[in-house]
């Protein structure tokens, strides 16, 4: 479109110069004493090019005035373009796992004035994988004091650093410093916290941390239950007296409490705070509600202070699991600790008869000694070793 009008025009400019050609007219320009006579045609054409030259300087002055701007918008595009290019070679090198190419290449751009703080940052995480700490913490000190999200990436940086050195106090102070600036609820940063009170044993804020990233759905919830039941059961090893243990299963969630792994922890840690009607209780419940080996075997060390309900209850689980060994070996200690010996060996024979075990035998060899009988308490001994070396 464009060209054609250019053609149209100049067709038209012949056409008006050929009918200029064939006028008679002239023009008279008087300046006293002086005067000029012309033809109109040559007029006109003096007229077009007076304005055509004149249009050519006015465009070169204009041309020449933004010549600066063009030449800082020309170093400006190539400054970008370089710093793109080093950018993606950092990038590259990080990922690739060639940390000393990328510290070398941001270090680079940052000699060169590059301003990003990814520079810095990926710096500082090749330094930190090469550990290389002094160097690491001299460009994370290099990305201090900007904007806030440059601020969250330097103190997330850090807060990775610190757990990786196992260092929890310093990754919560990094967090907590994220916090203040105004980054809360940060996805990323939530895990990280969840990282470092697992290492500081902080077991509440662990719960506290789970609850978070799981309304943000920012965690696999199989990994939030089994991170859940860790917490809880470090929770419950945790209490140094029975008060406090006590108080802490009660809020532990039902789904938890059922599970015989945390049944088992617990039943041993109210056992040695001295809480054995509360463990027998435990115990109680859950093998009622499902059958579990190594239950039964804690349930025959429990001394709830009712021995005797307790050997009628594991007698109504035999009815209905007789060839279960390990509840033959329960009720053959339970029967021990009540000083029911003759029924305390027909157990432990029994338990022994389907699966011999060190436990049955040891125990024989303890009803053996307050029977009196060493020798025939060494040789339930030595049976038990023998057992337990194969």
């Amino acid at each position: 479109m464009k060209y054609l009008l250019w053609i149209l025009v100049l067709f038209a400019a012949a056409a008006a110069l050929a009918t200029a050609s064939h006028n008679q007219a002239y023009v008279q320009l008087v300046y006293p004493p002086y005067r000029i006579e012309v033809s109109f045609t040559v007029f006109i054409a003096l007229l077009m090019l007076t304005f055509a030259v004149g249009y050519g300087l006015v465009r070169l002055a204009i041309t020449l005035l933004s010549l600066p701007a063009q030449v800082r918008e020309f170093r400006l595009e190539r400054t970008q373009a370089k710093a793109r290019e080093l950018l993606d070679e950092v990038l590259g090198a990080f990922f690739e796992g060639r940390y000393a190419a990328a510290e070398k290449a941001a270090a680079r751009a940052i000699e060169m004035g590059e301003t990003s703080v990814l520079h810095p940052i990926i710096a500082a995480r090749s330094a930190h994988e090469l550990h290389q700490f002094k160097k690491r913490d001299a460009y994370l000190a290099a990305a201090e004091g900007r904007k806030i999200g440059d601020s969250t990436m330097r103190l997330m940086a850090t807060t990775k650093f610190m757990l990786d050195q196992h260092d929890s106090s310093a990754a919560l102070d990094a967090l907590e410093e994220l916090r203040a600036s105004g980054v809360k609820g940060h996805p990323g940063a939530l895990s990280l916290e969840l990282k470092a009170q697992q290492l500081a044993g902080n077991w509440d804020e662990v719960l506290r941390v789970l609850d978070q990233l799981e309304k943000r759905a920012s965690i696999d919830v199989t990994v939030a239950s089994q991170l859940r039941q860790q917490a809880w059961l470090n929770k419950i090893r945790q209490q140094a007296d029975l008060a406090g243990l006590t108080a802490s299963l009660k809020n532990v969630p039902a789904d938890i409490k059922r599970q015989s792994r945390f049944v088992a922890i617990a039943a041993r840690a109210l056992m040695q705070q001295g809480g054995g009607a509360l463990a027998e209780q435990l115990l109680s419940a859950s093998l009622n509600a499902q059958w579990d080996g190594e239950l039964v075997a804690l349930y025959g060390e429990c001394q709830s202070g009712d021995t005797v309900a307790q050997i009628e209850q594991a007698e109504r689980w035999l009815a209905l699991h007789k060839q279960e060994a390990g509840l033959l070996l329960a009720l053959g200690k339970l029967c021990l600790h009540q000083k029911l010996w003759g029924k305390a060996q027909n157990y432990l024979e029994a338990s022994i008869s389907l699966t011999p075990s060190p436990a049955a035998y040891d125990a024989l060899g303890q009803l053996a000694d307050r029977l009196g009988k060493p020798d025939e308490a060494h040789k339930y001994y030595q049976s038990a070793m023998s057992v337990a070396s194969q």
